[in-house]
């Protein structure tokens, strides 16, 4: 994004923002610089992300780096690692302070991806997010501020790693989960309704007739009104609904309260716990599983191994 009278609009291409980056002619690798959309982040749809799998497994590539808007990285770049099959990293950056702005990360944030990309120590870990010279995986990784340079976090594991004086160092590993296949597209409707204080679910009147399926952000370790129990439990009945919790890190739970509201009771009516997964990647993964036709069976199995517990 560069400067404009109503403020920062997407502008740069691949050539510009390679150039902006010092240093970059003292790594080895050879670029292969592909224009694919200039949107802002928030326009982009499941459609551009399926297209961009295609294009990225096409390519004969020994590594792949997305540059992105960072409004939706933790969403695109989960869904990237439920359906990227290769050993090759495929790494995604951004920037959180455009050109104009002083001490801009993007050409940091874009060497630093470079040089984890293509290296050695991170193949095989699935899609990688790469900001502020550190190494999160795309399962793992939130942006838990909205303008700090280190706004990007894995709360419930830490970095994979870090680039240390231009040396991409791994510290910790995750496994590789079987990938999901690429549905032929997305169009299910899949809407997060979140638990707020003296909420009435005014908003879950009539939504299993208007939606595929359901995500619910819970209080704490999963937990909602108990007076909408029973109302989530005649949903969950018609769609899949699944629990994750509003929080942005730590699990759902399966045992531990008992109240009408309470994480139990809500399993013991049918809604799917989401594990680690926070409300915007359960939808993601909720999304891709209907899109590809998964009985409820099928789906708890998923959120099972993807959810991480």
């Amino acid at each position: 994004m560069t400067p404009d009278v109503a403020g920062a609009v997407s502008r740069l291409g691949p050539d510009e923002l390679v150039a902006s980056v010092p240093g970059l002619v003292d790594v080895d690798v050879r670029l292969d610089l592909h224009d694919f959309r200039r949107l802002p982040s928030a326009d982009l749809a499941f459609a551009d992300l399926l297209e961009l799998v295609d294009q990225a497994v096409r390519a004969t590539a020994d590594a792949v780096v997305v540059v992105q808007g960072t409004d939706t990285i933790e969403e695109t770049s989960f869904l990237l690692d439920l359906l990227w099959t290769g050993d090759a990293p495929l790494v995604v950056t951004g920037a959180m302070r455009n050109p104009s702005l002083a001490g801009a990360d993007g050409p940091a944030n874009l060497l630093a991806a470079i040089i984890v990309a293509s290296g050695r120590a991170f193949r095989a870990l699935g899609v990688l997010v790469v900001l502020n010279d550190e190494v999160h995986a795309a399962r793992h990784v939130g942006k838990r501020h909205s303008s700090s340079p280190a706004a990007f976090g894995s709360p419930n594991s830490g970095p994979l790693g870090r680039v240390v004086e231009g040396v991409p160092v791994l510290m910790s590993s995750v496994a590789r989960r079987a990938v999901l296949p690429r549905p032929e597209a997305v169009d299910v409707r899949v809407p997060i309704v979140v638990a707020v204080l003296g909420g009435e679910g005014v908003l879950l009147d009539g939504i299993e007739d208007r939606c595929d399926g359901l995500v619910v952000a819970g209080f704490g370790v999963g937990h909602v009104p108990g007076r909408l129990a029973e109302r989530l439990g005649e949903i969950a009945a018609r769609i899949p609904v699944v629990l994750a919790t509003r929080i942005g890190a730590g699990p759902v739970l399966a045992k531990t309260y008992g109240a009408v509201g309470s994480e139990s009771d809500l399993r013991r009516r049918g809604l799917i716990p989401a594990g680690l997964l926070d409300p915007y990647k359960a939808r993601v993964l909720l999304c891709v599983l209907l899109a590809n036709r998964y009985d409820r069976a099928a789906i708890v199995t998923a959120f099972r191994v993807h959810g991480g517990l």
